[in-house]
């Protein structure tokens, strides 16, 4: 049985996602305790409960301790069989994160998934929109071999949510490695500005501005595509998500989510000035996608690597993990102002 103490490193809910995810691709039972124990509410909420759940249905496996508020259960997977499977979170919990746990158990299944998920937050803090899934992760992970498409019927924010997605996903257990050394030049950012039932104050319009406006003072022209979204009546709120791609198949992606008394302005602003920050240092990947990477690297046959311009406490997390439970190694270089993370074939 494998050990994982869930307090080492982030301490946060991806050990526990990417643990339960582990375990079901090399079909070895999994003890986990100390379940998010660095954060300020410990234990599984929600969205973790769901993840691990849905986890269980992809991999019929058993499991104990799977309950709102538990700092410690035992995973024991099956086979992988894939097919149509359901999934509600019940609150805000954040969509992205659960899709994050289960895309790696996906790739090993049997036969194509088609994971729908429902009555979750689509853009929440402290995640990834489900646009940044949608135009960044997906379009690197591609690169990998990965075929997946997420579709959106109803976007979901805090506090209500109500979101509902579906990933569609096709079996791949062989993946490629990717290789990022170099940045190139920049061929165009893209973007998508969204805003639900506040078309009337032009939310998403002045969201795209603000961006395009930032950019432009840094000299990069951006197109944003705007959306009105009417698909959930019971939560308003936006969000957008910016990416540049660069003639070197690079992506580097930034999002910002709107809330309570937060300017729509300044949401744009938020997301062309983190997308900034990235371009100014030339990096392969975001920090944000960085440690998204991490567990598909370790799957691959082959050496990765990609260049980012911080380690994260994800990054360094998901290394740690990746390296106990799936007997890889990586290594950490400096390189002039960016940090080189490779996976040694």
């Amino acid at each position: 049985m494998i050990e994982i103490d869930g307090s080492q490193k982030s301490g946060s809910g991806t050990i526990l996602r990417l643990s339960i995810a582990f375990a079901a691709m090399i079909k070895q039972p999994l003890h986990i305790c100390n379940i998010r124990q660095n954060r300020p509410q410990p234990g599984l909420k929600p969205q973790h409960l769901e993840a691990v759940l849905t986890a269980v249905k992809l991999c019929n496996a058993k499991v104990q301790g799977a309950t709102l508020g538990s700092k410690e259960l035992w995973f024991t997977p099956k086979q992988i069989k894939g097919g149509i499977i359901e999934a509600e979170i019940q609150t805000a919990g954040s969509i992205p994160m659960l899709l994050l746990a289960t895309l790696p158990i996906c790739l090993s299944a049997e036969n194509p998934v088609n994971l729908h998920v429902a009555k979750g937050g689509t853009d929440t803090t402290h995640a990834p929109t489900i646009n940044y899934m949608r135009y960044v992760l997906l379009p690197a992970l591609k690169q990998m071999g990965v075929d997946a498409a997420i579709t959106t019927q109803k976007y979901g924010y805090y506090p209500k949510g109500m979101g509902e997605v579906t990933m569609t996903t096709k079996p791949n257990q062989a993946l490629k490695p990717i290789q990022l050394e170099n940045f190139g030049k920049v061929k165009g950012i893209g973007g998508v500005s969204v805003c639900t039932f506040l078309a009337d104050r032009q939310v998403a319009e002045r969201q795209a501005k603000a961006a395009q406006d930032r950019l432009s003072q840094s000299g990069y022209n951006a197109s944003i595509e705007v959306i009105n979204d009417q698909s959930n009546p019971f939560q308003k709120g936006s969000s957008i998500v910016l990416w540049a791609e660069t003639d070197a198949g690079v992506i580097i992606g930034a999002d910002a989510i709107g809330e309570l008394r937060k300017m729509s302005e300044a949401v744009g602003e938020e997301a062309a000035e983190k997308l900034l920050t990235e371009l100014t240092v030339k990096p392969t990947v975001d920090v944000y996608l960085a440690d998204m990477l991490i567990p598909y690297m370790a799957l691959a046959q082959g050496k990765s690597t990609f260049l980012v311009r911080t380690i994260s406490e994800h990054i360094e997390a998901n290394i740690w993990l990746v390296e106990k439970m799936l007997n890889v190694k990586f290594t950490t270089q400096r390189v002039n102002n960016l940090y080189r993370i490779e996976k040694s074939s």
